[in-house]
């Protein structure tokens, strides 16, 4: 076997016979292997720049397609391990191509993970908002004036998300990608990994306050007044340091093949954080916002392809151009019993968006005093869980090319919440209102309460 820094041309001797160890350059696949065969090598080996393998694929106007001599790629790791043999002395090598399994534990676990995301995140969500009603409720029978703000009140810290905002998303989301996809680069990937620590960091920290206040309430109920913070509880400042060294240590050894779990950590935190504080008011929003989602992420991987030549979608969570195992926007676990390796990899947004649907639906059952069964909330989990089941069949089927997991999630979640508000004949209230008919009956009513009281005297 002989190794070879940069192979663009021939060598200047004959390797009959000899296996060519080469590096993944700029020049195509099928360029290296011509070349290797008529420099008289049995097969040439391609060194990976990453830990992840493809398929080695040809331009669609390819011409050096009479190629009779075997031409393997291997991942970083596994190359790494046979450039130090080579440099010990020759190494003799055997080809084998093993299948892959149909199904990796990867998967599985990760649409555990995906789908136990949203489940927490939903609960928190109804949680919080089930304490503001039990407020609202609170002042509603003490007779306080200011009972008609105080839904506001009650969801303080709380984002609603407009029409005009769930519009704009996939304008937003569209350039952002856009930048991504142009700016890709060594010192652009750090930007993103400082972006995604910060993220990561508020919400481990919000995630486990919010978790040890329940042990710790004189500490969550304290307050200091920080320097540019404002005031901030004890123990907050008691977990903040934790949260940041967590951040730092995966930012930090993040090339490491133990670093997809501080990654999932940081990023499930991140999610879970963002499903409690944002919001879906109504179904209208919810729609629009899954609508514009759903066709974002079809041109992105597939129509995108006849404008930039690539789907700029896959490029991007891959990080070509960078030497990083793609971007920190993505929830990932090693396939494990995989003998060409890689990873099983889920966006934020494949758990996020129709995570907003789920909570919607949990608060509103909540609020309704629903049941599981005569929810929204059981059918939604169901629901988004068989929409991201069908994406990884179709990714078997498609012979692993990257699939839009919304093109699936979308109609199964969306069409199902639909179908049973129309079936009930709830869906005019979903759609406009998002909260089910209440009747106050501890408002007082001025007029009413002075007429009561004049009966009262005239009687007696």
């Amino acid at each position: 076997m002989y190794s070879f820094s940069n192979f663009v041309s021939s060598p200047c001797y004959q390797v009959a016979g000899e296996v060519l160890l080469v590096q993944r350059g700029d020049c195509k696949f099928t360029t290296k292997a011509k070349v290797a065969e008529d420099a008289g090598a049995s097969a040439i080996i391609i060194l990976n720049n990453r830990h992840e393998l493809y398929k080695m694929v040809c331009d669609q106007n390819e011409t050096d397609l009479d190629i009779n001599i075997p031409a393997v790629l291997l991942p970083k790791d596994a190359g790494t391990i046979l450039q130090g043999l080579l440099s010990l002395g020759k190494v003799s090598v055997q080809l084998y191509s093993p299948d892959r399994p149909l199904v990796d534990t990867a998967e599985v676990f990760l649409w555990l993970m995906a789908v136990g995301t949203i489940l927490g995140a939903s609960y928190w969500s109804a949680w919080s908002a089930r304490e503001a009603l039990i407020e609202q409720e609170k002042l509603l029978k003490d007779g306080h004036e200011s009972s008609v703000n105080i839904e506001a009140e009650g969801s303080s810290g709380m984002v609603d998300i407009t029409m005009t905002s769930a519009m704009l998303f996939i304008v937003v989301a569209s350039l952002f990608l856009v930048m991504l996809y142009k700016l890709m680069s060594h010192w652009f990937v750090e930007l993103l990994v400082v972006i995604f620590c910060i993220g990561g960091v508020e919400g481990l920290q919000t995630c486990l306050v919010a978790l040890l206040s329940r042990w710790f309430k004189p500490a969550a109920r304290s307050f200091v007044k920080v320097p540019f913070f404002g005031a901030v509880s004890y123990l907050t400042l008691a977990v903040c340091p934790f949260c940041i060294v967590s951040a730092v240590l995966w930012a930090v050894y993040r090339r490491m093949p133990y670093a997809w779990i501080g990654q999932d950590v940081l990023g499930i935190a991140l999610i879970v954080t963002v499903i409690q504080i944002v919001r879906i008011p109504n179904l209208k929003v919810g729609s629009v916002l899954l609508g514009c989602s759903f066709l974002y992420d079809i041109f992105w991987v597939f129509i995108s392809k006849m404008l930039f030549h690539e789907s700029v979608m896959i490029v991007v969570a891959r990080g070509d151009n960078t030497d990083e195992d793609g971007v920190p926007m993505l929830l990932k676990i090693p396939r494990m019993f995989d003998p060409w390796g890689g990873y099983s990899i889920i966006g934020f947004g494949d758990i996020l968006l129709p995570g907003l649907l789920v909570a919607f639906a949990l608060r509103y059952d909540w609020a309704a005093r629903k049941t599981l069964q005569s929810g929204y909330f059981l059918w939604s989990m169901v629901a988004y869980g068989s929409g991201l089941l069908i994406t990884y069949v179709a990714l078997n089927l498609m012979d692993g090319h990257g699939q839009p997991a919304l093109l699936y999630i979308v109609p199964f979640t969306l069409g199902t919440f639909i179908s049973l508000g129309k079936k009930r004949g709830e869906l005019r209230n979903l759609w406009m209102k998002g909260q089910p008919p209440r009747v106050c009956t501890h408002s007082h009513h001025p007029l009413k309460d002075s007429a009561d009281s004049a009966s009262h005297v005239i009687s007696s």
